[in-house]
């Protein structure tokens, strides 16, 4: 989230950032907005000032015996008594605008990001591993998973609906392996701390990380309005319509829906993030670097026709994420590093792989520089991404206002914050079951995935 200040002192830099994003210009319309929220609470100050002023004048004149004047003030006063609940709400309605229009825009992509339109214009970085050469035509993952009769979209579908999975036996063990291997990847040698979040958050979790306002349609919420009076239940339905007033974005509502509204984490950078909000660090606690793992639950609102079938793009699925919070002067190394920890999941479990910077057109809304890892899936025949890796710089901390105080003692400071995937399970378990499957059906089980197994070497048919 941006300063307004920033942009008023930086509005040439500010839309040749958004610009790279394929954006338009918006620093005309939002100086407009803070002169308008300026002007209110100009009004509202002057109002304020005024009736002080014309307060102390009454007393003056009642000493002084000047009825007519007296009269005449305490008039004044009481007009502008009747005012302030107008000039209030001109000054909230005049905040409430610009904070809606600030909270809605992209992060500025770093001058190192190349430029481009959309996927197509991401740029390779690094290639890992040869792709297997197979004797046979291998087959997409949930052939495999059906032929094995591990993987169960049928009955699924039966408990759920679409875009769900029940694995079973070695299935669902392989799947837990390679989450617990990560994990234990990212504690024992990559230096992250374990941390069990809530898989439900509320409002300002989910701000601060950027999923709302803007991609509310992506989210899963549950609500608890039982007993909630009839006011609130009024509320709901026109948050959920999207007819609510524009200029009453957060304030009316945040008040209504509190207690009563809980989002399911789209990934545990919402809660591994949201650790430091509204909290000032000392610098000698950066790095902070967490790691968990946990389920987490999409609406894929945008990806209609999109791999329905399998386990490449699911509601529900299983991920193990890095969050790193850290000092300006860090972010870009430890990006380097936090991708890296991803990249040695792949690599320990011999999977190809290539690295790619994207570009500015295919970037995440809260990301100054993102890697994508794609993994290759030879029943696809291609790359899939299956981590992607971001710098945010200070864009999520001022959304929490999670700052630091510098060992030299200066100012805080904000905090920089990165996540990524390390990585995801689901993804990871499509991988294996593509690159290790063999001519007869079965699945051979990655070296470094065996002690998880209980030595097992090879997934064979469910009898």
């Amino acid at each position: 989230m941006y300063d307004i200040k920033w942009i008023r002192d930086n509005a040439a830099i500010f839309d040749a950032g958004r610009a790279r994003r394929n954006l338009e210009p918006l620093s005309e319309r939002l100086l407009a907005l803070d002169d308008s929220r300026r002007t209110a609470i100009g009004a509202l100050q002057a109002a304020q000032e005024r009736r002080n002023a014309a307060s102390k004048e009454i007393g003056l004149a009642m000493r002084e015996k000047d009825a007519a004047r007296a009269e005449a003030l305490k008039a004044e006063v009481a007009k502008l008594k009747e005012d302030f609940p107008q000039l209030e709400q001109k000054e909230r309605e005049a905040s409430a605008a610009l904070d809606k229009a600030l909270s809605e825009i992209p992060n500025t992509p770093l001058e190192q990001v190349p430029e481009g339109k959309d996927e197509h214009d991401n740029v390779e970085v690094l290639l890992w591993g040869e792709p297997r050469k197979f004797d046979f035509t291998p087959k997409e993952h949930f052939d495999i998973g059906e032929g094995l009769k591990l993987m169960d979209f049928e009955s699924a579908a039966k408990l759920s609906g679409a875009r769900f999975v029940v694995n079973k036996g070695a299935m669902a063990r392989l799947e837990r392996a390679l989450a617990q291997f990560m994990l234990d990847l990212h504690t024992d040698q990559h230096g992250y701390t374990e941390v069990a979040p809530p898989l439900l958050v509320r409002d300002d979790a989910m701000f601060g990380t950027a999923q709302l306002p803007k991609f509310r349609e992506d989210q899963f919420s549950v609500s608890n309005i039982t007993f909630a009076p009839e006011a609130m239940k009024q509320a709901l339905a026109e948050f959920d319509s999207g007819a609510f007033p524009a200029n009453e974005f957060d304030l009316r509502l945040a008040a209504l829906m509190s207690g009563l509204r809980l989002w399911l984490i789209p990934t545990a950078e919402v809660p591994l993030t949201n650790l430091v909000r509204e909290s000032i660090l000392d610098e000698s606690q950066l790095p902070l670097r967490f790691t968990a793992g946990t389920y987490c639950f999409r609406a894929e609102a945008g990806a209609a026709g999109r791999d329905t079938r399998g386990m490449i793009r699911q509601h529900q699925f299983y991920k193990v994420e890095l969050v790193s919070i850290t000092t300006p002067e860090q972010s870009l190394e430890e990006h380097e590093r936090l991708t890296g920890c991803a990249e040695k999941v792949l690599q320990l479990l011999e999977l190809p792989y290539r690295k790619v910077t994207l570009c500015t057109g295919d970037m995440g809304f809260a990301s100054q520089k993102t890697y994508d890892l794609e993994v290759w899936l030879p029943g696809q025949g291609k790359y899939r991404e299956i981590s992607s890796c971001s710098v945010c710089g200070d864009f999520q901390a001022r959304r929490m206002n999670a700052r630091y105080r510098p060992a030299e003692g200066r100012a805080t400071r904000f905090v920089h914050t990165l996540n990524g995937s390390g990585v995801a399970v689901g993804r990871a378990l499509v991988a294996v079951l593509e690159n290790y499957q063999e001519a007869d059906g079965s699945v051979t089980v990655p070296k470094v995935l065996r002690p998880y197994m209980g030595g097992l070497e090879r997934i064979a048919a469910a009898r």
